[in-house]
């Protein structure tokens, strides 16, 4: 049994409505006759029509197209379990103050009926977003240093101020680690699996190769994940502080674990207790680990800037693909 340990230091248009009269030229009568005939048809396929300053005719605010929707979820004890975690595409798991770790869940093939316990925002988290087009970012509150970097960021930020609708408390723990997200309710429908493979979470073959491996641990300061191989649910059983992570009662198994090691710094912003936020650098170039398949390849990893998606490639420069299903990211400490 190959067993090996990764010790992690400190260190978010409407247009006007034409009409044709008798008096036009032909041209514009035509143009308003197809104006109307595709309002018309948005009646008819949405119920609504959009109107000045981003409402429908009921007065309620519009829900533009979205891209993928990612939820920053809590994950210290108190927060756990989890709810809609395994209805996750993606699941980064990053290192926050105190040396603990959080989640961010990303949504692109299907919603869950409920996600969270949601937490604050990271500026880790607007980096690695700037991988996807238009993503959906919800989370509850932040740093009030981070929200013009927040405000500023290509997303369309989402936080229980904004669609409290979407947003609920839980009875069964205290708060801040019981505020749930209805998906459905800020978004319309998933992305589509192409806004993942764009940002470089291609699914296909495993590599050629590969070392046996069936169990990977990784340490942060004050938190660890452990991914043990189970050829029976063909993924990694994911436990968090030596506890199993679960979802409904079942244990997590993503099939493929991404170790994608980065340099953690500290950031300009402080919690309330006087705590640095580290901030993970993931742009840029770095080696990772690939789990797949009850194996491990060394790869490495580049995004040569924000906009970019990160690719992942053998030695040689050859992509490298993720299994079908769940894949997680831990941003470890190179």
């Amino acid at each position: 049994m190959n067993r090996r340990s990764v010790a992690v230091g400190m260190g978010l248009r409407d247009r006007p409505n034409g009409s044709a009269g008798s008096t036009r030229p032909a041209g514009r009568t035509r143009a308003g006759a197809v104006l109307g005939a595709a309002v018309a048809a948005l009646v008819l396929a949405g119920g609504c029509v959009v109107g000045p300053g981003g409402q429908d005719r009921t007065g309620t605010p519009a829900r533009p197209p979205s891209g993928v929707l990612a939820v920053k979820i809590d994950n210290v004890l108190p927060a756990r379990p989890q709810t809609g975690l395994a209805q996750a595409d993606v699941v980064y798991a990053e290192r926050v103050e105190a040396g603990l770790s959080r989640l961010m869940a990303l949504y692109a093939t299907r919603l869950p009926g409920a996600v969270g316990p949601v937490r604050s925002a990271r500026e880790t988290d607007l980096r690695l977003l700037r991988q996807f087009d238009e993503p959906v970012l919800a989370y509850s509150g932040s740093q009030s240093r981070l929200r013009p970097l927040i405000e500023a960021a290509p997303l369309r930020a989402e936080s229980p101020g904004n669609r409290p609708e979407a947003w609920y408390r839980g009875d069964d723990r205290p708060a801040p680690h019981n505020l749930y997200l209805r998906p459905r309710r800020l978004v319309d429908a998933p992305a589509g699996r192409e806004a993942l493979t764009a940002a470089g979470f291609r699914e296909g073959p495993a590599p050629a190769g590969g070392r046996p491996e069936e169990e990977r641990t990784v340490r942060f300061p004050s938190a660890r994940f452990t991914f043990d191989w189970s050829a029976r649910r063909g993924g990694w059983l994911v436990e968090t502080d030596g506890r199993p992570t679960t979802d409904g009662g079942g244990q997590l198994a993503p099939p493929t674990v991404v170790v994608q090691y980065v340099t953690v710094r500290e950031s300009a912003f402080r919690d309330r207790g006087g705590n640095n936020t580290p901030f993970s650098e993931t742009v840029g170039s770095g080696s990772a680990d690939l789990l797949r398949d009850g194996k491990v390849w060394p790869v490495r990893w580049q995004r040569a800037t924000e906009a970019d998606g990160t690719r992942f490639t053998t030695g040689d420069g050859t992509p490298v693909n993720m299994a079908d299903g769940q894949v997680w990211v831990v941003l470890a400490e190179r």
